[in-house]
């Protein structure tokens, strides 16, 4: 007997039926950023279709949001001044903090509202740490600056703090802080396996980064997977209820090896080089945008993530209904 697994291919409708992945707007994040002082949004050159909002089109962009079924928007500040202690990012009139509130007042609980919970976009050198006196960032004084971050963000109104920086301890820090403050019901999203990537370039247009050198002192090689399981092994430890693999799409085995360990949920963030690469190559005509960006999201869910921040969000929500 011939055996004929193409039965199951031959239409539409039954190739729907048997898909063993799905996607769904829920299973979503969309990654936004806000720009201190801007009058209008402003296109990132090098993230097409993607902006720095104003605080009124961030809010009218989160209720978009919501009208798609999206499951959370993650928002990143872009302040007009910088220290070397990312003071914006703990002061309760920072762009973040009330770009949260503004947000968290707009939508309420039907779209959750994620903050990013690092210094980078802050310090005017550009690192995710205060320095010490030799230049190299110092663990546990920005273990005491995430702490107060968080704290800060939670009360602006974000349901998820996502410490992102990859400092040792970051997750027992910030949970102690929230504890303290009365913000037991936070979430903590844990970057815990966060690479050194190339493919973060855009991003740092977006963010305007004062970044000199890199950050391979504290992200993780992209050689390495067992390092990346032993830090979501303390991650959990210390007690992140989700757990992130970021880049995603060049590290779907770490993907894969996070959801088959973690007794959490396991996010995995398409970034912004991951994003415009699809971008240039479908301006160029050289791929299908649409078809692409599906397919690149289905994979990303198929290794095992049940949570995928993209800024293909509203457009994938829209795609697939």
């Amino acid at each position: 007997m011939i055996e004929r697994p193409r039965r199951l291919r031959q239409t539409a409708a039954l190739r729907a039926m048997v898909a063993e992945t799905r996607l769904h707007p829920k299973d979503l994040v969309l990654p936004a950023f806000v720009a201190e002082g801007a009058d209008s949004p402003r296109p990132i050159a090098s993230m097409p279709g993607v902006v720095q909002h104003t605080l009124d089109s961030l809010v009218g962009e989160a209720r978009r949001a919501v009208d798609a079924g999206v499951g959370g928007i993650m928002l990143f500040g872009v302040p007009t001044t910088k220290d070397a202690r990312g003071s914006g990012g703990t002061e309760p009139s920072g762009i973040l903090n009330v770009a949260l509130e503004q947000v968290r007042a707009a939508v309420g609980d039907d779209l959750v509202v994620m903050a990013d919970t690092c210094l980078d976009e802050f310090t005017d050198h550009g690192h995710c740490g205060v320095l010490d006196d030799r230049g190299r960032v110092d663990n546990d004084a920005t273990l005491e600056i995430y702490a107060e971050m968080a704290v800060a963000q939670a009360r602006a109104g974000a349901h998820v703090v996502g410490p992102s920086g990859m400092m040792d301890g970051q997750v027992a820090a910030i949970r102690e802080a929230l504890d303290e403050a009365g913000l037991t019901d936070t979430v903590i999203l844990a970057y815990a396996a966060k690479y050194a990537s190339a493919f973060y370039g855009p991003f740092r247009d977006a963010v305007q980064s004062s970044l000199e050198g890199d950050r391979r002192t504290y992200q993780q090689d992209p050689a390495n997977v067992i390092e990346s399981l032993r830090e979501i092994d303390l991650d959990l430890a210390e007690g992140a209820d989700l757990v992130m693999v970021k880049p995603a799409m060049s590290y779907l085995d770490v993907v894969a090896a996070a959801a088959e360990r973690a007794s959490v949920p396991v996010a995995a963030y398409q970034v912004s080089g991951e994003y415009s690469m699809i971008s240039a190559a479908a301006a160029n005509g050289w791929i299908d945008r649409r078809a692409a960006a599906l397919e690149s999201l289905v994979s990303i869910r198929r290794a095992g993530a049940q949570v995928v921040l993209t800024y293909f969000a509203l457009d994938a929500a829209d795609w697939i209904g």
